[in-house]
């Protein structure tokens, strides 16, 4: 869920969280040094802790090569409105009986593990060509190290072009089915005072359940579904006793940490799993994907993938209103070089009719970024009695956060949602969007919530940077008074960890919730025990 500009796209992952880095690790590690984990086949996953390094192993140099970017001005013709959605699904191969044995061993089968640290001998991990760090001539001129450490390589300059695509809209592809507008159905006023605060929640311990996707996974996403990186991982039930997952960028074949990969690496924008096993204590266990050949995890909401017009779609979040299941998604227009911040295009709403493995974007419920302006750009929508409610942010991560509302029979019509200002429930038009009042103090990124049966309150979940944590808030009503935020997850602890989807299976004391790290760019489950 990012981007970081080279000769081809790379990508982060969104939510997935390049231009979307969050802090670095620490420079103490708080755990000692540990092996890899592994699956039960013996094959190599990801750490998420912070680590201090293995023990007599040469620490890696500072590269003294200052790299900077030149931008590089391409015009890039793009076909409008473009090529129709790839809607081809196969029925998913059965998996073998064996754990350890791939499905499609024709396509994949268990690649080592990728390389993470420079190889011995070559600390800076550069490649060994003529003039670089292993040549034996042509060395660079030295300086002395104050340290007494021996002289070290002086500052070399490297100028990298990079490419910046300017977009020229032409003719081309084919047009949309059209979909008929709603029916205007402006809602009356109605008061909506926030409630009293309630009891904040005391987390007892937050501990690391398992790796859902990659390699050296419980679920062996590379082999089995070609889903070797990824992020996100946002949940909800999509018919009783199934959970629908749905990942952002997602990369195949060929990819290897650390972050997102790139536009040959069997990029996709997002990608979605089902799941039905309720011993979450065990791990979340994925079923399968929706797929478009065999062994492959189908894109399921298409992106043009051009950088300045349309460089990816990401979902934010999933909810189900009878046998009909939607996704909230922001269309991304471009990465920040700034940490924390994207531009989107607008934020929308798909809906799926086959359990999700088609979609269908609305023409209609749809928030433009006007200006840079919109305040619902990631939205999170969760149904509850006769209300689908919307939390949103605008684009990056250091928005507050505007609650809106709609009858749940009415979830893709706009002229149907109400906003909240200042304790009332007002009709839908631009200015109210904009006026929507912030249900917290303080910036919020990647919203999760859900309303916790047990207890009889709202949970939200959601990154905040300046607080370097992803937290926990309560409220006994959407728009609050939502308690003050509760740890969770600490960044120093898990090295740029982000995300905090809340399963729907957690009950009021065992809060099950995914996260992602984009140094190793896959999704772990975490179990917090709450008092």
């Amino acid at each position: 869920m990012g981007f970081r500009p080279t000769d081809v796209l790379i990508l982060s992952g969104a939510l997935t969280v390049g231009a979307i880095l969050l802090p670095a690790a620490p420079a103490g590690a708080t755990e000692p040094w540990a092996p890899p984990p592994m699956n039960i086949c013996g094959e190599t996953g990801f750490d998420p802790l912070a680590r201090e390094s293995k023990p007599d192993t040469a620490q890696p140099q500072p590269d003294p090569t200052i790299r900077i970017q030149v931008p590089v001005p391409q015009l890039t013709t793009v076909p409008v409105p473009g090529p129709k959605p790839d809607k081809t699904r196969i029925d998913p191969v059965a998996l073998p009986e064996d754990p350890c044995a791939a499905p499609c061993p024709d396509i994949r089968s268990s690649p080592k593990p990728a390389e993470t640290t420079p190889p011995e001998g070559n600390p800076t991990g550069e490649p060994a060509t003529p003039g670089g760090p292993d040549a034996s001539s042509s060395a660079p001129p030295t300086t002395p190290n104050a340290g007494g450490d021996g002289p070290r390589p002086a500052p070399q300059i490297e100028l990298q072009p990079d490419t910046e695509p300017i977009p020229i809209p032409v003719p081309g592809g084919e047009p949309p089915e059209p979909q008929a507008p709603p029916a205007v159905d402006v809602q009356p006023p109605a008061a909506a005072p926030v409630a009293a605060a309630v009891t904040p929640r005391d987390v007892k311990s937050v501990q690391l359940v398992n790796q859902i996707t990659g390699h050296g996974s419980v679920n062996r996403t590379d082999t089995r579904w070609s889903v070797d990186g990824t992020d996100l991982g946002l949940i909800w039930e999509n018919k009783p006793g199934q959970v629908a997952v749905v990942f952002g960028d997602t990369f195949g074949k060929g990819w290897s940490p650390i972050g997102a990969g790139t536009g040959d690496q069997d990029w996709r924008s997002n990608t979605i799993a089902y799941s039905s096993n309720h011993d979450l204590a065990g791990g979340l266990i994925l079923d399968n994907f929706a797929q478009d050949s065999r062994c492959h995890a189908a894109e399921i909401l298409d992106s043009r993938k051009i950088k300045n017009f349309e460089i990816t779609t990401i979902p934010t979040s999933g909810f189900a209103v009878g046998d009909r299941q939607y996704m909230t998604y922001m269309s991304v227009n471009r990465w920040s070089k700034i940490p924390g911040m994207w531009w989107t295009n607008n934020g929308g709403i798909a809906w799926s009719d086959d359990n999700g493995s088609t979609w269908t974007k609305s023409q209609w419920a749809r928030w433009d970024n006007l200006f840079g302006l919109g305040r619902f750009q990631v939205a999170t929508m969760v149904p509850h009695g006769d209300y689908v409610y919307m939390f949103g942010t605008p684009n990056g991560r250091m928005g507050v956060i505007g609650l809106a509302r709609v009858p749940a029979t009415q979830v893709l019509n706009k002229t149907a949602y109400q906003y909240w200002v200042d304790g009332n429930w007002v009709a839908a038009d631009g200015a109210n969007e904009l006026l929507a009042t912030p249900i917290v103090s303080g910036t919020a990124s990647e919203l999760s919530l859900r309303y916790d049966q047990d207890t009889g309150q709202w949970q939200m979940v959601y990154l905040d940077l300046q607080r370097h944590q992803i937290v926990l808030r309560t409220a006994a009503e959407p728009q609050g008074t939502w308690t003050d935020p509760v740890k969770l997850i600490d960044i120093d602890d898990y090295p740029t960890a982000y995300g905090g989807f809340m399963h729907p299976w957690s009950t009021g004391k065992d809060l099950y919730f995914t996260m992602s790290a984009w140094n190793s760019y896959n999704v772990y489950l975490m179990h917090a025990s709450l008092k």
